[in-house]
């Protein structure tokens, strides 16, 4: 086996990584679950919707909360990916909470 081997990160598993995202966003308690998890929403809002391919995990989220919201869209490939995905959901949570 080659040494590199030792030190490569484990492969992206896209499906594992929506469930892990899943279970941090209830735990966030803010948000409520839709569509067995497809989608979330903040006081009966649309702020995210989530969807994994096999290859990457993708996910849309409101740039506001609203019924029909405008949306970023946002490609996890990796673990840092979701990541980063997971930092901004918190950021935008705080600011759409203490906007009202």
């Amino acid at each position: 086996s080659d040494a590199n081997d030792f030190f490569a990160l484990p492969a992206f598993r896209p499906d594992e990584a929506l469930l892990k995202l899943k279970r941090d966003l209830r735990d966030l308690r803010q948000l409520a679950e839709r569509d067995g998890g497809r989608s979330f929403t903040l006081k009966g809002q649309a702020v995210l919707e989530l969807a994994a391919d096999g290859v990457q995990l993708n996910a849309k989220l409101a740039k506001r909360p609203a019924q029909r919201p405008e949306w970023d869209s946002w490609t996890c490939k990796s673990s840092a990916d979701v990541r980063r995905l997971q930092d901004e959901i918190k950021k935008r949570l705080a600011r759409w909470t203490t906007e009202d």
